[in-house]
């Protein structure tokens, strides 16, 4: 089944070293060692460096690593409200506001 919703070019690899140099970048602006990253976020050292240079980590390590960099809200509020890009997307969305279950790819 193809992914919804993926109407840009960037790939998931695009995005997580997007995300991982923003966390360099910050961490760096804040005058912080990967060290003293690891110490507020409870994230390994090691497990930073690779995030950095790699651009893989956990959700949980990522999370950590963002609210100990200051964005705790900024998480809170991703994915917070429907995203749409046609009337026909929003009237879906509005009628399957509040399901407690998906359809499977057949519809039923």
């Amino acid at each position: 089944m193809p992914l919804l919703y993926d109407f840009n070019m960037d790939s998931a690899e695009e995005l997580a070293t997007r995300l991982a140099e923003n966390v360099k970048r910050r961490r760096l602006e804040k005058g912080l060692s990967r060290s003293a990253l690891s110490m507020m976020s409870g994230v390994p050292v090691p497990t930073i460096a690779k995030f950095e240079q790699h651009h893989s980590i956990s959700l949980i390590g990522f999370l950590a690593i963002a609210k100990a960099l200051g964005y705790t809200n900024e998480l809170k509020s991703l994915l917070a409200e429907p995203v749409y890009n046609t009337m026909e997307e929003l009237d879906t969305i509005n009628k399957n506001k509040g399901r407690k279950r998906g359809r499977n790819e057949f519809g039923r």
